[in-house]
């Protein structure tokens, strides 16, 4: 509860402090709000293209967020665990292109969900058998995997599986892809994401997981204290190992759902964000599998209705982006927060 009311108290004031500087821009802060839920399908916009509404943009808004509870779930697992994985966007990023290769040959939607997990999870565990068995940092390994994985895949697709128009990779069959995508449903159009109702399944588990079971007690007391862990019994260094790999696997899920459902391609040469930006989203939630959702959804409300803003009101995408600074700077430093209100 404590964690809560801390993230809440930097939402308020990043929110205030968003209101000042688009007060100084000559723009009124409600309309500009009213906007941001507006594009993300939360509220009516004034007019809609053909075969939208409403409803349209908030299943688009689902589609988005469902590789961010991934991912943030993925940083969650290994900050408990007392474990930066800040390799979240190359596992992702791996994942993806291995359920793009599997595609290809068994052309289904669990089978890609398998593959990219799997895949994950092998990157997560590598990080984690460098760290108990060489003591190598798991910012520094994770960091170089992301760069590693990058230019190897890069290099694969632009050799093997460029798509010569759009320069990116080629699209993922729509038998294999987690996101229907035009979905005709009464006149309307609408991209459905499949893999949201496991998103949420994740998180509920993870929680139950972290909190209820030997394991996940386990853990908790390595990433608190991995020398009480040891002296209380525990396998400290297989503790490790479970928690980057199921990080990873975590990491590999976010992969599909975005290379594979929300994107239908792989850009080459680029690491998606969205795994950096899952850090401080799991630090908005408290590390809370519960919270990561809670927290993706309000992100994803800034990064999705800063478009519609942007051209409502006339102002730089990036007031959008800085907007949601300002949340996650403000709850990055929600215990000293804690200590003022106090």
């Amino acid at each position: 509860m404590r964690k809560f009311t801390q993230s809440l108290i930097a939402i308020i004031i990043s929110l205030i402090f968003g209101a000042l500087i688009l007060w100084l821009m000559g723009k009124d802060p409600v309309t500009a709000y009213t906007d941001l839920l507006r594009g993300s399908g939360l509220m009516e916009k004034v007019r809609y293209s053909g075969r939208q509404n409403m409803f349209t943009d908030f299943m688009s808004f689902i589609d988005a967020m469902t590789p961010m509870i991934f991912a943030s779930l993925a940083v969650a697992l290994a900050l408990k665990g007392g474990f930066f994985n800040i390799g979240v966007s190359g596992q992702m990023l791996f994942a993806g292109f291995c359920a793009h290769m599997a595609a290809m040959i068994l052309p289904s939607k669990i089978a890609v969900v398998i593959v990219g997990l799997i895949a994950g999870a092998l990157i997560g565990a590598l990080i984690g058998w460098l760290k108990y068995r060489f003591n190598v940092n798991e910012v520094v390994s994770s960091i170089m995997m992301n760069s590693i994985l990058m230019y190897l895949i890069t290099f694969y697709i632009n050799t093997f599986y460029i798509n010569p128009v759009s320069r990116q990779s080629k699209s993922i069959i729509s038998a294999a892809r987690l996101t229907l995508s035009g979905f005709r449903w009464e006149g309307l159009k609408i991209d459905i994401a499949l893999a949201f109702p496991l998103a949420v399944a994740t998180a509920l588990f993870l929680h139950w997981f972290i909190e209820r079971t030997t394991y996940g007690y386990e853990i908790k007391a390595s990433g608190l204290s991995p020398n009480a862990a040891y002296y209380a019994g525990m396998n400290v260094n297989r503790t490790a190992l479970m928690t980057m790999t199921l990080s990873g696997a975590l990491a590999g899920l976010a992969g599909v759902s975005y290379f594979c459902g929300y994107l239908a391609a792989i850009q080459p040469g680029v690491v998606p964000s969205m795994g950096f930006d899952a850090i401080a989203v799991s630090l908005l939630g408290g590390n809370n599998p519960v919270g990561c959702v809670l927290a993706s959804f309000l992100i994803t409300v800034i990064s999705k209705g800063s478009v519609y803003m942007s051209s409502r009101q006339n102002i730089d995408m990036e007031i959008a982006s800085l907007i949601a600074a300002f949340i996650l700077t403000f709850a990055a430093c929600s215990s000293l927060l804690g200590r003022r209100r106090k």
